[in-house]
């Protein structure tokens, strides 16, 4: 293990910059170029995710609801929690102001991506209406762009793992529950195996029933389980609300210390805010098309619009408050890391209870994480192969969380950050390409719209 981490951080600067500069210059170029439009039509789209404008004829398998659902499960959930302690605790409080930053450029780009994901939609092996990067390579640039769209897939059989998941959720339980006081004699890597089999059993019983059955499963917990935690953390915030500003301006102020400890520089500390939020938010990493693109809607510019707000409810509001609790709770000066780091400030600051509590919570979380992004694997095998191999990826997908659990930190933050670096290349290129087309058609829509026949 120790040598496949070395390799992997050894390549992980070669791909930092190509995804600093999509992400980020390229995210910059799209909200000019879209006018502000998600940001305008922020209130439309909430409107949209209420059924407001749902038409029951429309083409697709699953509501734009549900779709909003099952991609922030896969994305409000460890990421959010541990992602940010682990940012924090590679970058210090001021990584918290990069992410916000990225945040707010990926809902801009998510809604150009998810936008993509319906406009130019296919069909697998089985006939079955598929949507996100691959196809709207193929499609919107043309059989020549295939290589990225291949890319992209391959990118994915790896990226789309729940690793990072199973891994913190391991190390949740055996921190809370400390397995070596109980009753049961065994080792902490026996644990690590038995909860690992736990996880993927469950799992299975959810994946293997497909996208539907996935989809309702993350509308019915996500809801929940988001307020559940922005509940617990509002909590925290009142009952220590002197600290809330002080907080607050710790992150504003170490946002552009020059002088910064962290490795790299400021340029570094910019870099772990960037990767950290598209951890969060996915935004760029081309995942979230895959769900919106089998929305039933019958215009696109409506699935992009609610696709724009997953990066504002996730990384704006979860993050930060998460990060408020860890700051002000001063666990940010402890030396821990991830997912440790968030249950030491819940635990102090909700009278010794807070990391049950956040064990409860990391659950849900956890769960629903990796029952969505199962489905994405198997959308990059499908393309890959056919839709009756793809569906092969699930035992792949099981096993792997297996071997998460026994795994360390580091190995899987890294596999994830290379593999997310790499996949926003082919999928950032695309959507900077074919924003024109985005734009003709966000300019009809609120056309329509202005004239009441949206």
């Amino acid at each position: 293990m120790d040598t496949i981490n070395d390799l992997i951080s050894k390549t992980l600067p070669y791909t930092e910059w190509p995804m600093f500069v999509l992400l980020i210059l390229g995210g910059l170029f799209l909200v000019f170029y879209s006018k502000f439009l998600p940001y305008r039509f922020f209130g439309h789209a909430i409107a949209i995710t209420a059924g407001k404008y749902d038409n029951k004829d429309a083409k697709g398998d699953v509501s734009s609801f549900q779709a909003l659902s099952a991609a922030v499960a896969a994305t409000v959930g460890l990421g959010n929690i541990s992602g940010v302690a682990i940012a924090i605790h590679d970058g210090g409080p001021g990584v918290i102001f990069w992410i916000w930053v990225t945040a707010l450029i990926g809902m801009c780009i998510k809604f150009y991506s998810c936008t993509l994901s319906v406009m130019y939609r296919g069909v697998d092996s089985e006939g079955k209406l598929q949507g996100g990067p691959m196809y709207y390579i193929t499609k919107g640039l043309g059989p020549k762009a295939k290589p990225l769209a291949v890319f992209f897939a391959v990118c994915g059989l790896f990226g789309f793992l729940g690793v990072f998941t199973a891994n913190q959720f391991t190390e949740t339980f055996m921190s809370v529950v400390s397995p070596s006081d109980t009753l049961f004699a065994m080792s902490d890597l026996n644990w690590k195996l038995t909860i690992g089999v736990v996880l993927a059993l469950i799992t299975s019983v959810v994946i293997f029933g497909g996208l539907k059955n996935i989809a309702k499963v993350a509308s019915a917990i996500v809801p929940f389980m988001v307020a559940v935690y922005l509940i617990a953390v509002i909590a925290v915030m009142a009952m220590n609300s002197e600290q809330i500003i002080p907080s607050i301006k710790l992150i504003f102020t170490e946002a552009f210390n020059f002088n910064t400890v962290v490795t790299g520089g400021f340029w570094g500390l910019v870099i772990i805010g960037v990767r950290r939020a598209m951890f969060s938010n996915e935004a760029g990493l081309g995942s979230a098309p895959m769900y919106h693109g089998q929305s039933k809607t019958d215009n696109p510019i409506k699935e992009g619009l609610v696709a724009s707000l997953g990066p504002f409810i996730d990384t704006i509001l979860v993050c930060t408050f998460t990060a408020i609790v860890i700051i002000l709770s001063g666990a940010y000066l402890e030396d821990s890391s991830g997912i440790v780091m968030t249950l030491s400030a819940f635990k102090s600051t909700l009278f010794g209870y807070g990391d049950i509590l956040l064990m409860i919570i990391v659950t849900a979380f956890a769960l629903s994480t990796l029952f969505t992004y199962s489905y994405y694997g198997v959308k990059s095998l499908s393309f890959l192969t056919n839709a009756k191999i793809g569906k092969f990826y699930n035992w792949y997908f099981v096993i792997m969380i297996v071997f998460a659990a026994v795994a360390s930190l580091d190995l899987v933050k890294n596999l994830i950050d290379l593999s997310y670096a790499l996949m926003v290349i082919p999928n950032m290129i695309a959507v900077l390409l074919l924003a024109p087309r985005v734009n003709v058609a966000a300019k009809e829509y609120i056309k329509k719209l202005k004239d009441g026949r949206a």
